[in-house]
């Protein structure tokens, strides 16, 4: 335990820190403290640095135009794909399989540009992340702390970045976060200007790595790295003028960094559902927001065993009357798959079936309130089967295809739902949120 508080203090505390771990885990007695006091992120250089990787992705500051820009108005999906292959850790979690088991599962189950022509549109072209963007939801601190610790990276092969979880870093991993936040912040920007032109734009969908939801301002925690959603609601803010925005999290853990970033601004309302006691054992559902943010944090915890029930039950009773009071001018979503009833770091009970429920739903509800801005990011799902199927169901419901769940999920293995706390939690929230 006092190992523990020690690494806490020397990410989380003044000054940061990160504790550098050896290539297989952390050795409690043969450890190093680097701190951090200089950083070249700043530098012009590494601002205008335009990284690509081994992939069929290119990266590029360029805005689309011409024929990108028709396809997009046209389109009803679409996503950037930002793998960070160069960021894994094999048999960790999170580790480089999951953004490749999803664009395979795609191409098998024709959901790609290739086969549905002008529906779904890969964005090919999309800039890195830059220091004004990371640092709108991020320190400085922070910032230049990872930046320097790629050097030990390089040497050591894996470090260690979090003491409060498994969160490691490779020698790619600062530029491959910042490649992730670019691509979801262009989506945003593809999106937004499809709306200007059609009542019907395309939803964004951020397939990156690694996730952001539990990065707090001062540094990363499970599995995350920089808060992308986070960070894109800053942006829509900043560029697009964009004053109130919407985040829905859906994800099995509570998006503690998230809340964090916004837990006193009244302009971003923050809506998380997650197990309840699960990791982080933040979210608590008396938690609602600070100052001039009070009632814009919507925590709703539920109980382990939820399911598809219980999920369509709070987004017609809760996340649908948070909306439309709040009257957002965009939606962003912490897209989650770790709910799902095959994966391994949970135990709710979602089916395929619950994904496309919900990404239908969200669409629908983008349409009636924002003309139809809305943008996922990939944050949890830890099963490959089940990810990369769950993620295809919710690209069918972005084109109002037929939901092809039940032929994807064996539902032999359900059991009942825990509906009087579902009820109990959600009468809760209705009294505390005036719902």
């Amino acid at each position: 335990m006092e190992h523990q508080a020690m690494l806490h203090r020397s990410i989380f505390g003044g000054g940061v820190q990160f504790l550098l771990g050896p290539h297989m885990g952390m050795n409690e007695h043969n450890h190093s403290l680097i701190s951090i006091t200089k950083s070249r992120f700043f530098s012009k250089h590494l601002i205008s640095q335009r990284k690509c990787f081994k992939s069929s992705i290119s990266c590029s500051s360029e805005k689309l135009n011409g024929p990108h820009e028709r396809k997009e108005n046209t389109a009803k999906v679409i996503y950037s794909v930002a793998p960070a292959m160069g960021h894994n850790k094999e048999a960790h979690p999170e580790c480089s399989s999951r953004v490749p088991a999803i664009v395979n599962a795609l191409e098998k189950l024709e959901l790609t540009p290739k086969f549905r022509g002008s529906e779904i549109v890969q964005l090919q072209n999309f800039r890195t992340a830059t220091a004004e963007d990371i640092a709108s939801v991020h320190t400085k601190s922070y910032i230049f702390g990872l930046e320097k610790a790629m050097e030990q990276a390089s040497e050591q092969g894996i470090i260690h970045i979090d003491g409060s979880g498994p969160t490691y870093a490779t020698s790619t991993t600062f530029n491959e976060s910042l490649i992730a936040a670019g691509a979801g912040l262009s989506l945003v920007d593809s999106v937004v200007e499809a709306s200007k032109t059609s009542e019907n734009p395309p939803v964004g969908f951020a397939l990156i790595r690694p996730p952001g939801h539990h990065a707090v301002p001062k540094g990363p925690m499970g599995f995350c790295v920089f808060g992308n959603v986070a960070i894109a609601a800053r942006y829509a803010q900043r560029v697009h003028g964009l004053k109130r925005v919407f985040i829905i999290d859906f994800d099995v853990h509570h998006g503690n960094g998230t809340n964090d970033a916004f837990y006193d601004d009244p302009d971003i309302f923050f809506l998380s559902t997650h197990q309840d006691g699960s990791y982080p054992g933040t979210g608590k559902i008396d938690n609602i927001g600070h100052g001039d943010g009070e009632g814009a944090t919507l925590n709703l915890p539920l109980a382990g065993g939820s399911g598809d029930i219980a999920m369509r039950t709070v987004f017609h009773q809760v996340i649908v009357p948070s909306a439309q009071r709040f009257n957002p001018d965009i939606i962003l979503v912490s897209a989650g798959y770790d709910g799902h009833v095959l994966d391994p770091l949970a135990n709710f009970q979602f089916t395929t079936g619950t994904y496309y429920m919900l990404a239908s739903s969200i669409k629908q509800l983008a349409k009636e309130l924002c003309g139809g801005r809305c943008v996922f990011f990939l944050e949890g799902g830890y099963n490959l089967k089940s990810l990369s199927n769950s993620v295809a169901e919710s690209f069918r419901a972005f084109i109002g295809e037929k939901s092809m769940a039940t032929q994807l999920d064996e539902f032999g293995f359900l059991y009942d739902e825990p509906s009087f706390k579902v009820k109990q939690a959600i009468d809760r929230i209705k009294h505390l949120h005036s719902l």
